[in-house]
């Protein structure tokens, strides 16, 4: 229902578009004003709106109509209203201690000298103090 509004609405709009743009304005009669005199078209009153007037006006209420139903069929979504707020924390296994110590695992790091040897004297480095 809300796909088929939402193509209705489409083309009510470029539908209205186009009768805008085809239709006579007001201010186009400008020039027969001055020598014409045809003193009603300027700006004046036009008298009983035209085909294309009140079909402007029927589209354009219609075009009122389909947003108002857009409207209100995007307030009725059942969308959360954040990414985070559908999704479960993680359930979290909390594992008893271990009845043994474990003992390090080992590792191919090599192992690291206890004494450290002093920097020559005169150098940048600093000195290690223990």
């Amino acid at each position: 229902m809300e796909s088929v509004l939402v193509i209705v609405h489409l083309f009510l709009a470029i539908g209205l578009v186009g009768l805008i743009l085809i239709q006579h304005g007001k201010g186009a009669d400008m020039g027969a004003a001055f020598g014409s005199g045809a003193s009603a078209t300027v700006f004046g009153s036009r008298g009983a709106g035209n085909f294309l007037s009140r079909t402007t006006a029927v589209l354009a209420a219609l075009f009122f109509l389909t947003s108002l139903a857009l409207a209100y069929f995007a307030m009725q979504s059942n969308e959360p209203a954040t990414l985070m707020e559908g999704v479960k924390p993680p359930a979290v296994q909390v594992q008893a201690p271990a009845e043994a110590p474990v003992a390090p695992a080992a590792t191919d790091l090599p192992s690291v000298p206890e004494a450290v040897a002093p920097a020559p004297a005169g150098s940048d480095v600093p000195q290690v103090e223990k």
